[in-house]
């Protein structure tokens, strides 16, 4: 739940050259930023990586336990249907409207919501001036600045949150997303680099139309639509000359458009599960055929086909070359070079993930980036020889990420962030090896240096993993500080150091934060991702509540031992919502944001293009009824003993706001004491500044009441 920081931004900028993994279900604002999903952290394992679960238990740790058995009378879902605002009565909005907050709640809580660091951005071919994303205005805008650190010009505006993709090769256009209300239905427009009105390319109501590429020669964008069917997604090649687009390609499917070549080559990916893609190369019809020839291209199927495996990729330097990260050969991910059906390793066998990698359109270097334990490192190679380059003198951090470079492969526009210091963006020239410091953040009367650092630390689950977990404690605590053990979202995310301004709210307040990453997180080899998948999720789901045992006994005061809460959003809110309810008692209280109360209602209601990605990591709503329901928060509502706040967005198409009433609702009917509070205006998370305010002043008020604190 707190902002996006260096991870907000890597997910962000993924339209860009960046190749990344996705982050399919990665929040807005919801969850802590690379910046708390990036929190420093204590002792782990010997060689510095969490444990991983072996593919058998060892002979001396028993097998996890599976929850207990669910009541007898397991209930039906719920009869809501459906998401976004229609799904919710004016009546239930009216009735769990968010109160107003007390002034000495709200007012640390704005301070902190003013620091606001600018989005990495994007330079112009020239590398004279800087397109960014800000939050200074209270909703997500473009800016312009005209030379480091000079005084930034605002180019969009309104209440509806607007982020740069990228520029034309010739510096003229801005290609512009912009959503409503967090539905998460964004247009695509394009906008003069000097400002001025917005051209829609395409935004239609119900509508994802988000951007793929920009081609080399700046005459077209590529951009995907699930217009023609909800649960797929179509590739549309929209001319910039004639401000008229057509469908390039369009079967079954959730397809992406990750390259291009300069004769009109497209670089496909399928995704069929999550982190699970598949890549072909689709290859146009006859030179000038229009629409539907032009969609009767050739399709040649590339690797991962059938093998539900996690691919990313893009075109190398050499003719027919790939560069394909993937974890397929080895527990990690790594980059290899893909060559007539046979890949070869680029990057040297690690015992971390290579995260993210980019070529630039020149072809000269390949950047990217390595995730060791949650720190982000970055390496460079020839793009050519593939040999390691020697980088320029970088400023220690906790992560420096390469954002975009600039088509001729002069520029890359860099994000560094320290535990002190949220993202700023910096420029490196590799000509002259010059880094230059563009961007400076927004931290008005807040002493970042005062702020607790992360530490990494782990905890053992019951079967002997030990989970690793960042921890930021207040400067003293005379007696048993309360704790809060706050879960991330995905459940295919992770969270990392750096820097925490949210998480430093709880701190602030008198609060522990905790941030474990259970297994089924991201960063630690395909065993742990994979660890909660389908059914599994039964025999690791037990993370949650060991996390509460080893708080208890090891964040005690003088034998005291300290309350704790349970906190997270979307899937980190159906953590907290499992922490009290499979597991009463483990915890004091607990405050869920966009989390999920039943896994077969959200499967079904959840929007069609998100289904097929949630199922290969839950289950089929059909066949896997019955474990779905045992994994279900709804089915153990009988045992709950402790205070419940649960928070929504009406417009979410990724949890629906059916999720958050029923379980309210449920609750309510067994007189168990618990608040629901309802953003009209918002979706997968606060991200009007004003809502913010009231998101997180809640939840702390809620905390402070049934946990004490400051």
């Amino acid at each position: 739940m707190p902002g996006p920081g260096i991870a907000g931004e890597m997910r962000r900028m993924s339209s860009l050259p960046q190749r990344r993994r996705r982050r399919d279900s990665a929040l807005p604002l919801l969850l802590l930023p690379l910046s708390a999903a990036c929190a420093p952290a204590p002792a782990v394992p010997a060689n510095g990586a969490p444990a991983r679960p072996p593919a058998t238990a060892p002979a001396e740790a028993p097998r996890a336990a599976s929850p207990a058995a669910p009541p007898a009378e397991t209930p039906s879902p719920a009869a809501y249907e459906g998401h976004g605002a229609a799904s919710v009565s004016p009546e239930i909005l009216a009735r769990y409207a968010p109160p107003p907050l007390p002034d000495d709640v709200s007012r640390r809580i704005q301070a902190m919501l003013d620091v606001r660091a600018p989005g990495g951005g994007v330079l112009g071919p020239d590398g004279k001036s800087l397109f960014f994303n800000w939050t200074i205005t209270g909703t997500r805008q473009v800016f312009r600045l005209d030379g480091p650190q000079r005084f930034p010009v605002q180019l969009t505006g309104g209440e509806d949150a607007t982020v740069v993709r990228d520029i034309t090769p010739g510096g003229a256009h801005l290609v512009l997303s912009r959503d409503r209300k967090g539905e998460e239905n964004p247009g695509l427009y394009l906008q003069d680099v000097k400002g001025g009105p917005l051209l829609a390319i395409q935004h239609k109501p119900g509508v994802q139309t988000q951007l793929q590429l920009v081609s080399d020669d700046g005459r077209h964008i590529y951009y995907r639509a699930n217009d023609l069917r909800k649960d797929a997604y179509a590739i549309y090649r929209y001319d910039i000359a004639s401000k008229r687009s057509e469908l390039v390609f369009d079967r079954e499917g959730i397809w992406r458009a990750v390259d291009a070549t300069s004769d009109g080559r497209l670089l496909l990916a399928r995704d069929v599960g999550s982190n699970m893609s598949e890549f072909f190369e689709w290859a146009p019809g006859p030179k000038g055929a229009a629409t539907p020839a032009m969609a009767a291209g050739t399709l040649t199927s590339l690797f991962g086909l059938g093998e539900r495996e996690d691919y990313e990729a893009a075109y190398g330097a050499a003719p027919g070359e790939i560069l394909v990260l993937t974890p397929r050969l080895g527990e990690h991910r790594r980059l290899y070079r893909w060559k007539e059906g046979q890949l070869s390793p680029i990057t040297p066998e690690i015992p971390f993930d290579v995260s993210g990698f980019s070529i630039d359109r020149a072809k000269r270097r390949i950047l990217y980036t390595v995730n060791e334990r949650g720190y982000t490192r970055l390496r460079a190679l020839d793009a050519r020889t593939h040999r390691e380059l020697k980088l320029p003198a970088l400023p220690a951090a906790d992560h420096v990420v390469p954002v975009a470079t600039t088509r001729d492969g002069r520029y890359t526009t860099l994000l560094v962030e320290t535990s002190r210091s949220p993202a700023t963006s910096h420029v490196l020239d590799w000509t002259t090896g010059k880094l230059t410091q563009w961007l400076t953040p927004s931290m008005p009367e807040v002493d970042a240096d005062a702020f607790a650092a992360a530490t990494l630390e782990s905890y053992p689950a019951r079967d002997g993993a030990q989970i690793p977990m960042f921890v930021r404690r207040p400067a003293r605590c005379d007696q048993p500080c309360p704790v809060i053990v706050h879960f991330h979202g995905g459940p295919e995310s992770q969270t990392r150091a750096g820097f925490g301004a949210r998480a430093q709210i709880f701190v602030d307040a008198g609060f522990v934060f905790v941030e474990p990453n259970v297994r089924g997180s991201d960063g630690y080899g395909k065993t742990w991702l994979h660890a909660d998948d389908g059914a599994k999720r039964l025999d690791v789901i037990t993370d949650i509540e060991d996390a509460a045992k080893f708080v208890r006994a090891h964040f005690g005061h003088e034998g005291r031992p300290p309350r704790v809460g349970i906190f997270g959003g979307s899937y980190g809110g159906y953590s907290a919502l499992v922490g009290m309810t499979m597991f009463a008692g483990a915890y004091d209280a607990g405050a869920a944001v966009v989390g999920m109360s039943n896994l077969v209602t959200f499967l079904k209601n959840t929007a069609p293009y998100r289904r097929i990605l949630r199922i290969s990591e839950y289950g089929d709503p059909e066949k896997d009824h019955d474990a779905l329901m045992k994994l279900s928060p709804i089915t153990y509502l009988d045992r709950v003993k402790s205070p419940l706040l649960i928070v929504q967005g009406v417009t979410d198409p990724r949890v629906p706001a059916g999720e958050s009433v029923q379980i309210q609702q449920a609750l309510e009917a067994k007189k168990i004491p618990s608040e629901l509070i309802l953003f009209a205006d918002e979706g997968h998370g606060a991200q009007k500044r004003d809502n913010q305010v009231l998101q997180y002043g809640h939840i702390v008020r809620f905390f402070r009441t049934h946990l004490g604190g400051k």
